[in-house]
């Protein structure tokens, strides 16, 4: 393994172990007096923030995008920041953290699809069993996430969704770093993203007065950590490596979120759900080491783009 690449699985890694702490954090915030609407628009509140003032330091050069590119990494950043995060915190009202970590930890499967269709790589018949063992998981996720042992919350619809859109984000976001640099793509997605939550607005203050302290804490640790420096090592993981390979370690993020679930709230999901997670983290396995026929395109001109 070269440099680059072991930088890549490094910023990887650190980024999963961040993201795999966001469910339980939501879940905290989320039975701490928030709505689902107004800590979404907080969380990206602050990471607006974060990134205006690292904007305005000469030696970060975060220049203005070009005119080109403005309505594409605009739609980029309503489906993989506003879309994603609607969709995955919404669901979190009835899907627990573990697993929700689980359902999204899923995304690589999804991600692969894109790459099929999208990036023209292309997958060894190992490579097909995997994935159909991946969806195999998910329905088991899924089939464990209600009230009861064998009934489905709806949040995990939302959830899937979230897993989907989530995938689409780093697929399409790869092309643009021949153009920009992480912390250009990702304040500008950041941005983007936080436009459609403003929806969200009034209550918010309210909300931030009535909410328990740990809520509040949690909330901005949310904002700080998993929402701007996560996406942004994430950002440099990409630009460092292909999308399907960086993606691959986000089969550890479920592992995570489920021991950070146990920690912090004492909460485990239910043993079917536990199984569909290991078909599916194992699903991810055989298709990402064993199922690749050829690497996925780089070159910007052979990947389709958002129109």
């Amino acid at each position: 393994m070269n440099i680059v690449n072991t930088k890549a699985l490094l910023l990887g890694l650190l980024t999963v172990l961040i993201w795999g702490s966001t469910f339980a954090a939501n879940s905290v915030s989320l039975q701490g007096g928030f709505s689902a609407g107004h800590l979404i628009l907080y969380r990206f509140i602050i990471a607006s923030i974060i990134f205006g003032i690292l904007s305005l330091i000469p030696t970060m050069k975060i220049r203005l995008p070009k005119k080109e590119d403005l309505l594409k990494i605009t739609l980029l950043g309503f489906v993989g920041i506003s879309g994603y995060h609607i969709c995955a915190t919404f669901g979190q009202l009835t899907v627990s953290a573990g697993t929700a970590g689980m359902l999204i930890g899923s995304g690589p499967i999804f991600t692969t699809i894109f790459a099929i269709l999208i990036l023209k790589e292309r997958l060894s018949s190992v490579g097909w069993v995997g994935l159909g063992f991946g969806f195999v998981g998910i329905i088991l996720i899924a089939i464990g996430s209600g009230d009861t042992s064998l009934g489905i919350a709806p949040g995990v619809f939302l959830t899937i969704a979230a897993a989907i859109a989530t995938s689409i984000f780093f697929v399409y976001q790869k092309p643009f770093f021949k153009k920009y640099s992480a912390i250009e793509l990702t304040a500008y997605c950041t941005w983007a993203g936080t436009i459609p939550f403003l929806i969200f607005a009034p209550g918010l203050i309210q909300d931030i007065q009535t909410a328990t302290l740990e809520a509040n804490i949690t909330a901005i640790f949310i904002g700080i950590f998993p929402t701007a420096f996560a996406y942004l090592t994430w950002a440099m993981a990409l630009s460092l490596a292909n999308a399907s390979s960086v993606s691959s370690i986000l089969y550890l993020e479920p592992v995570i979120a489920i021991t950070v679930a146990w920690i912090w709230l004492n909460e485990l999901p239910t043993m079917v759900s536990i199984i569909g997670g290991m078909i599916a983290i194992s699903g991810v396995l055989v298709v990402n080491f064993y199922g690749k026929r050829q690497n996925i395109v780089e070159n910007s001109d052979q990947v389709k783009m958002i129109q």
